[in-house]
């Protein structure tokens, strides 16, 4: 069933570009930067992933909603997305063991939607002239006042967002009883991250964005892990320093997704912002070492640069994208660490790329020997 229709809707581009639509979810506005995901299902995960923090979201799938949410299916406690851009938003859904509706799911975390938009129109503008902030509104409507509320958006260069979806004290998850402990670095992880950690019998100890090594070190972790997150890599020297740490330990680091990226910037490799970024679960990367092609979920705006890795020789690149040759992975060779630019957990998506998981384990269960 559609979605009942409430009010007209503005979508309105930094540089002036307007769509018409109708008002779901929450009422009122919504600011960030457009993104657009190309995946055809797991708008759950993806609506509630930190790493989309600050970004109004795209779905290119004109279906959204059809399938209902679920409690257990979210990478987070709440929605992160700053807001909803859509074809057609459904409020009713077909599956049996959903728990609610999208709409409500949108309501309850107060979250802005705007349905009927000519996605394809959007995302083609944004693919041609890049990423950049809008506004949606099913609320006010007069584009001059929502001209002057654009201005004030951040641009994502230069923006730090990690503090806002870390956690703001250490947990733990797993087997404590484990073998091998892990200490995890949450600049802005997913549920399904730490699961296919405690999956293999791992002991988690996840720690806040601002710990100290000395702290996370003390813990006594068999391997350290830097997680995904949202923002502009280049903006949280503390943090790198830490990592700087973490690597010259001598134990394993991986990384994934910012967790790449600032691995990268510890070895200094420069990271960019991209003209759009990668966002589905649908791209293809091959797999250097090995030659396979992998099919992957991708969540990220930034990457990092491959003049500085080509001149690093203590740095390998592991992993390339078959769309762009943009660098998916990489491997210090003097260090006990790697990291991916993608999403290994696959949550949503294909399955391919799990054994990253199985290789930390590896390069940790061989330390220990």
């Amino acid at each position: 069933m559609k979605y009942k229709i409430k009010n007209k809707a503005i979508l309105l581009l930094e540089d002036g570009t307007i769509f018409y639509g109708f008002g779901a979810g929450f009422s009122g506005i919504a600011t960030g930067e457009l993104c657009f995901n190309t995946g055809m299902t797991g708008y759950q995960e993806v609506f509630t992933d930190p790493s989309y923090y600050g970004q109004l979201m795209i779905t290119t799938n004109a279906h959204i909603g059809n399938y209902g949410v679920k409690d257990d299916e979210i990478e987070s406690e709440d929605i992160k997305i700053s807001g909803l851009i859509c074809k057609n938003f459904n409020s009713g859904y077909s599956r049996q063991s959903a728990d609610s509706d999208l709409n409500t799911f949108f309501e309850n975390s107060k979250k802005v939607v705007i349905t009927d938009i000519d996605t394809r129109a959007v995302v083609r503008h944004i693919r041609d002239k890049g990423a950049m902030n809008a506004i949606i509104s099913n609320t006010i409507t007069d584009i001059t006042e929502l001209l002057e509320i654009i201005k004030s958006v951040p641009s994502m260069v230069g923006l730090e967002l990690c503090s806002k979806v870390s956690t703001s004290k250490s947990y733990y998850l797993g087997n404590k009883e484990s073998n091998l402990k892990v200490a995890v670095l949450d600049l802005g992880v997913k549920k399904n991250i730490l699961k296919c950690l405690t999956d293999r019998n791992c002991f988690l100890k996840i720690f806040p964005m601002n710990s100290s090594y000395k702290e996370i070190n003390a813990w006594g972790p068999d391997g350290f892990f830097l997680s995904n997150g949202p923002g502009d890599p280049d903006t949280m020297p503390q943090v790198l320093e830490n990592i700087k740490s973490m690597t010259s330990n001598g134990k394993p680091v991986f990384g994934i997704c910012l967790g790449h990226q600032m691995l990268a910037l510890s070895e200094g490799v420069g990271t960019y912002k991209m003209h759009n970024g990668h966002r589905g679960i649908n791209h293809p990367v091959q797999n250097l070492k090995t030659g396979k092609s992998e099919v992957t979920s991708q969540n990220h705006g930034f990457g990092i640069n491959a003049e500085d890795v080509n001149s690093n020789n203590n740095i390998s690149i592991t992993h390339i994208n078959l769309n762009d040759n943009t660098i998916e992975g990489i491997e210090l060779k003097d260090k006990n660490c790697f990291s991916v630019q993608y999403h290994p957990e696959s949550s949503p998506g294909p399955h391919d790329s799990r054994y990253l998981f199985d290789e930390f384990i590896n390069r940790m269960m061989t330390l220990k020997k």
